[in-house]
């Protein structure tokens, strides 16, 4: 294999292999009306007909511009039904290319569909490439911002997936020049023209939309890029933009990472993660730990960031490949003050990512504060006793090494010293296996020493008569030594592989069973039993019902909410964050509950509990989490589309 290319996911190779029955879409992108888009998309599609491209026109809106027009009047129209564009007609005509302006278009009652880009959505999925215009203040998740500085805030809206799947062109021109349109009456008539003006067409207003229209063009091509790259195993991290993740930990300084990651996204305006990764080592966390890392990460989703976990044997290896994944271009890392005793013994995580980790820049920020404990003092002696083994493991090696004594000396009676020593690797493998690789070693150790009292003469002393005997005991002690490290990385390494299939495979049953729910009520009683399930939790599901939110689904059935908790539950559905226990907000509930998100809106909550009142899910589940809640609210979308659609046709048959 080429050393320039990596091995595909599998699903990237499946979906390669499936032949392409799905139309293309592609959108002219503007920052507002009268930049253009709507007569590039004619002059393209006029460029397509007489490449030999069957085009026909399924909605545009000219605006009595004399050019457009014109180029609107050399391709086919397919007429209009009832106003709207005739989606039936377009796809029982099929063309190869259909010209639809407006994607953001709400239709007329009556309509099979609510939004224009729904109709398009059906043209796609009949085969046929769809061109389209599209203003960015329409873009779902840009909403809010435009609205913040236009004072304007536009009801139709179309989801960030239908742009991140199509193909863009961005239709720009100066703000000095599109002002002068509008002082032409190019783009509205003279009395409206005077008004905008003085407000939505100032020229630091369209310098603002210019800029994000931009910033969404690029953001979307570089998510295609990706793509691209992952589907053809190209090696690299192909930096045309910038790509920040920042490596969390349990240590109350990741704060200061996450807020100086944060800056250094601003500054260069670029995606950011924080990543949380899962070592041996973090079994062994107290409660206090497990909440700081909670913390960790909810900072850096509240500013922002994409937040994920990783789990692998250590903390290098599992860095490496999840930079490798995400094609990162810089990582901001802390580094606490160690001694040289220390580094010498463990090594230093930071100088391995340098080295190991080619064409990521990585920022190093020193945490003097912190030390080499990975907890405080009143922590340290808990974790210490967890490292180095339990008193059962212990007292069962014993067991185990007396056993194997017992079985040598029968071994003895009919084969030599070499038969016994093997029989004494028995309980050092096993030990290591599964008590982790102090009490192997000290298994080997008491073997070592069973080995020479009982078998080596002189017998029943310690004494070693034959300098090859002790040279016999010092290489099955080594030998002891190395077989139980590895024995312990090789457990470790299933347990982390067992871990993550079984959460695969609970993802996969899961997504299998949405694809058969069709009313709300189903779809909460999965998800609150799956959710309760996987996290051993009390489980609810509150949707809004016009007065507040109103509970439709519960594990165990008999659940109710307090004032708290149901406080809790509406700020998550009104600000779109997490709330309650485990939070920054209310946390003085005893449940954590989290908004499920689709296309920018908030459809319902998800509340889970510990029935002893503690902390809901641990930090490093979060992830395990929020992926039932992503598919849950995915489904819960297309129920309320469907609910919708059904509504529509009603009302038209009416």
């Amino acid at each position: 294999m080429s050393a320039d290319r990596d091995t595909p996911p599998a699903e990237e190779l499946l979906r390669k292999a499936e032949p392409r029955v799905r139309g293309r879409l592609k959108i002219f992108l503007g920052a507002a009306p009268g930049v253009g888009k709507t007569y590039e998309m004619l002059t393209d599609g006029l460029a397509r007909k007489k490449a030999g491209v069957d085009v026909v026109i399924g909605f545009v809106e000219t605006h009595d511009r004399t050019e457009a027009q014109e180029i609107a009047d050399s391709l086919q129209s397919i007429g209009l039904k009832q106003d709207e564009m005739d989606v039936d007609a377009i796809l029982a005509r099929h063309p190869q290319l259909a010209l639809i302006d407006e994607l953001a278009h709400s239709n007329s009652a009556g309509s099979r569909h609510l939004k224009r880009w729904q109709d398009v959505e059906e043209l796609l999925a009949g085969g046929i490439d769809v061109y389209s215009t599209l203003n960015v203040q329409h873009i779902e998740s840009l909403n809010d911002v435009v609205a913040s500085f236009t004072n304007v805030r536009v009801n139709d809206t179309v989801p960030d997936r239908i742009v991140e799947d199509a193909e863009i062109e961005v239709v720009d021109i100066p703000p000095d020049e599109l002002i002068e349109r509008l002082k032409d009456g190019k783009v509205c008539p003279p009395k409206e023209a005077a008004e905008s003006l003085d407000h939505f067409y100032s020229k630091s207003t369209l310098s603002a939309l210019r800029e994000l229209a931009l910033r969404r063009a690029a953001q979307t091509v570089d998510m295609q890029m990706l793509e691209y790259v992952r589907s053809n195993a190209l090696a690299g991290n192909w930096a045309a933009a910038e790509r920040i993740v920042v490596a969390v930990s349990e240590l109350p300084g990741s704060k200061t990472l996450i807020r100086a990651a944060k800056r250094l996204a601003d500054a260069q305006d670029s995606p950011w993660t924080a990543v949380y990764v899962e070592t041996p080592r973090s079994l062994s966390f107290n409660a206090d730990q497990r909440q700081q890392v909670a913390d960790n990460m909810q900072l850096a989703a509240q500013l922002g960031a994409n937040v994920a976990s990783v789990a692998g044997p250590n903390v290098v290896d599992a860095l490496k490949s999840f930079l490798h994944d995400v094609r990162a271009t810089q990582l901001v890392v802390g580094k606490s003050a160690r001694s040289k005793w220390f580094e010498l013994r463990h090594g230093s995580v930071v100088d391995r990512l340098v080295r190991e980790t080619p064409g990521v820049a990585v920022h190093v920020l020193p945490h003097e504060a912190l030390g080499d404990a990975a907890s405080t003092p009143e922590q340290q002696p808990q974790v210490k006793r967890s490292a180095l083994g339990s008193p059962t493991g212990y007292g069962v090696s014993l067991l185990l090494v007396a056993a194997c004594t017992l079985v040598a000396v029968a071994v003895h009676a009919f084969g030599g010293l070499t038969n016994v020593a093997l029989v004494y690797l028995i309980p050092v493998l096993a030990s290591a296996s599964r008590y982790g690789w102090p009490t192997g070693v000290f298994t080997g150790v008491v073997s070592a020493l069973a080995y020479n009292f009982f078998f080596l003469p002189p017998q029943y002393t310690f004494t070693i008569q034959d300098p090859e005997n002790l040279l016999t005991v010092m290489v099955f002690i080594a030998v002891a030594i190395v077989t139980s490290r590895l024995a312990a990385r090789v457990r470790i390494q299933a347990d982390l592989a067992e871990r993550g299939s079984g959460q695969n495979a609970a993802l996969a049953s899961f997504a299998r069973v949405l694809a058969g729910v069709a009313t709300r009520q189903e779809l909460g009683k999965v998800l609150c039993g799956e959710v309760s399930t996987q996290f051993d939790v009390d489980a609810v599901l509150t949707i809004p019902d016009g007065t507040g939110l109103g509970l439709i689904a519960a594990v165990p059935a008999d659940i109710s909410l307090g004032p708290i908790d149901t406080a809790a539950a509406e700020w998550a559905m009104e600000r779109k964050v997490s709330a309650g226990r485990g939070s920054s907000t209310l946390a003085a509930s005893e449940w954590f509950f989290q908004p499920l998100l689709a296309s920018g809106q908030a459809l319902a909550v998800l509340g889970v509990a510990k029935k002893d009142g503690s902390e809901p899910v641990r930090a490093d589940q979060l992830p395990f989490l929020m992926s039932f809640v992503d598919q849950a609210a995915l489904a819960l979308e297309r129920i309320n589309l469907v609910e919708q659609m059904i509504t529509s046709s009603y009302g038209q048959n009416i």
